[in-house]
């Protein structure tokens, strides 16, 4: 268990630029939302719950493997860990990620390659589940863990394909018919604040049109309702969150095929 180590100690600071202990633009905006992120609220509520998830796993010396990478922006919680990060993605392997998927979903990496394979908000992007949930499964090792998020609910959002939503027990069940058994299903953001979050989202790009002033007045406007999304999401009872979260972040670990759900 690694639960002493603080999400804050194993990352670099957000205003250092490049650099091998550096962040892209695009982790420092996942791991450090700004308020004025139409995406802060869920953006803050991922990284608390991959961070707690992870400290659950002995990843020293392990290798992790990023399933559909693209900018691997949660390396940072993990390969501080000692562990070898490796991210695969479409396309021959080059600087963005070292292992091809191919064009039919299999990827280059031989059987039980990896004690971790992570995929974040990727699964309602896919195409075909049952090649992607089955190659997770192939790439793990006998006792290895699936750590994986995706929305319960938000907008379509194509990238550059969107197929699908999930419930809490949809996704779980999902997840049991290719031989994954779920021990945490984290819910981030319940449908008071989702809700706003969306509404923001819309309002923010009509307004980024504008010109001039418009990026100005969608910052200032995801401040307000940044800060109203974030006071109804701490009313919102724990048990409506549950089943009717934004996003879910899931702890899974490799099972025999027919393994049974859990709840």
């Amino acid at each position: 268990m690694l639960g002493a180590i603080t999400s804050d100690a194993i990352l670099p600071s957000p205003d250092k630029r490049g650099g091998a202990n550096g962040l892209s633009a695009e982790q420092r905006r996942r791991l450090f939302p700004r308020l004025w992120d139409t995406d802060w609220l869920v953006l803050k509520g991922m990284r608390k719950a991959i961070h707690r998830l992870a400290d659950q796993l002995p990843l020293t010396g392990h290798t992790v493997l990023d399933l559909g990478c693209g900018a691997q922006p949660y390396a940072p919680l993990l390969s501080p860990r000692e562990a070898n990060y490796l991210g695969a993605d479409l396309g021959p392997a080059d600087e963005a990620h070292q292992i091809e998927i191919r064009a039919d979903g299999s990827v280059d990496a031989p059987d039980g390659a990896a004690s971790l394979v992570v995929s974040f908000q990727v699964l309602e992007h896919v195409r075909n589940l049952d090649t992607y949930l089955s190659e997770a499964r192939r790439l793990l090792c006998t006792d290895g863990h699936l750590l994986l998020s995706t929305h319960g609910n938000w907008l379509y959002h194509p990238h550059p394909e969107d197929h699908r939503r999930w419930t809490r027990q949809g996704l779980i069940t999902e997840l049991a018919a290719h031989g994954f058994e779920t021990t945490d299903c984290v819910p981030v953001v319940g449908p008071l604040g989702w809700t706003t979050m969306m509404r923001l989202t819309c309002a923010a790009v009509a307004l980024r049109r504008i010109p001039l002033i418009g990026s100005l007045m969608a910052a200032v406007l995801a401040v307000v309702m940044n800060l109203k999304a974030m006071v109804e999401d701490h009313i919102t009872p724990a048990w409506v969150t549950h089943d009717n979260a934004c996003v879910y972040v899931t702890l899974s670990r490799r099972s025999p095929i027919g393994g049974q759900r859990t709840s």
